[in-house]
């Protein structure tokens, strides 16, 4: 094997190796929402009244559940993953600084940590992008080849057009 081929065997190593990381890391990411988002729509009348205790409205509280179910389900299939990342970055941020800050409490402390780490997650994921494993890619390479086609389509009528006969009326 030339030395050309094993560096091209090595790149695509590292690249299937990347992307495979990638998608690990969004669906272990996405997880935790996509649990809690989940577990708060099913159990929605006892869990408004709670938010309700921590002064969280239900407008407020219904946002919550859609944007974990929502974001959740946008970082897991690599639908939109980088709005999706940012989002839930944010969200992780807000709620450590909001309600984990007790630093008396180690439970407190373990939460604000946990979501510090959760958003930097995040926030890398939103610079990396989802990688190939995902339906953005999918949905690109459709978008890219319908774009070909459709210029493939235009340059043949144009030369179609060009050689095309006029008879004289």
């Amino acid at each position: 094997m030339t030395l050309n081929k094993r560096a091209a065997k090595l790149l695509a190593t590292r690249l299937y190796l990347r992307d495979a990381a990638l998608l690990v890391g969004r669906l272990l990411l996405s997880l935790i929402f996509l649990h809690e988002g989940v577990t708060l729509a099913t159990h929605f009348d006892a869990a408004a009244k709670a938010m309700a205790a921590l002064g969280v409205g239900l407008p407020l509280f219904i946002a919550t559940i859609v944007l974990q179910l929502g974001a959740g389900l946008s970082v897991a299939t690599g639908v939109l993953t980088r709005l999706g990342a940012i989002g839930l970055g944010l969200f992780c941020l807000a709620t450590a600084t909001l309600f984990h800050t007790n630093f008396a409490s180690q439970n407190e402390l373990l939460h604000f940590e946990k979501d510090l780490a959760t958003s930097g997650g995040m926030f890398v994921l939103a610079a990396a992008g989802a990688g190939r494993f995902s339906l953005d890619w999918l949905l690109t390479g459709y978008l890219q080849q319908r774009r070909r086609d459709k210029d493939m389509a235009a340059a043949l009528l144009a030369v179609e057009n060009q050689f095309s006969l006029r008879l004289p009326v």
